[in-house]
């Protein structure tokens, strides 16, 4: 975990910048391992998300649907039947991960976002040499504040997306 969080692991990571400018330029995110409980993080994750005008897909074999989305039960899926996403957000044990960077480069997707405490540098790399950004071991609700904050403090900048 200490790489992901200092950059000094065996792939190039996005840095915190890096992070927030993907988050700015993206639209659609596939939000894999979403989760119909509140009490899961998946769930506020992706509430937030949708709160601030992302688009939301989840992924989840075990559920109908989360936030009256209709969940999918793969990557693949997912895509095939609304489109390609800007980031794939994962929410799994990183045992998991491998598989679902192998997803997102199937489906040329923009980058692999691994959720806090989740770090496979197996999947950083198929992910990276599948052309797709990586961030690993952030939150995407936790930047997003970030990146509101950073626009809120400059003055005269437009709002980012929704809310």
């Amino acid at each position: 975990m200490l790489e992901a969080q200092e950059g000094t692991g065996p792939v190039p990571l996005l840095d915190l910048d890096g992070a927030l400018g993907l988050l700015r330029r993206a639209r659609r995110i596939c939000v894999v391992g979403a989760s119909p409980d509140p009490g899961r993080p998946s769930h506020g994750v992706m509430r937030y998300l949708m709160h601030h005008g992302y688009e939301c897909v989840p992924v989840n074999p075990a559920a109908r649907e989360v936030l009256g989305r209709r969940t999918h039960r793969t990557v693949e899926e997912a895509v095939r039947e609304t489109g390609p996403f800007d980031i794939i957000d994962v929410f799994r044990r990183p045992e998991h991960a491998a598989g679902i960077a192998r997803a997102a480069v199937a489906t040329d997707s923009g980058a692999l976002w691994l959720q806090l405490g989740v770090v496979d540098w197996l999947a950083a790399r198929i992910a990276h040499e599948g052309h797709l950004a990586v961030v690993m071991d952030r939150c995407t609700a936790m930047d997003h504040r970030r990146l509101r904050e950073k626009r809120q403090a400059r003055p005269g900048t437009k709002p980012v997306l929704s809310g």
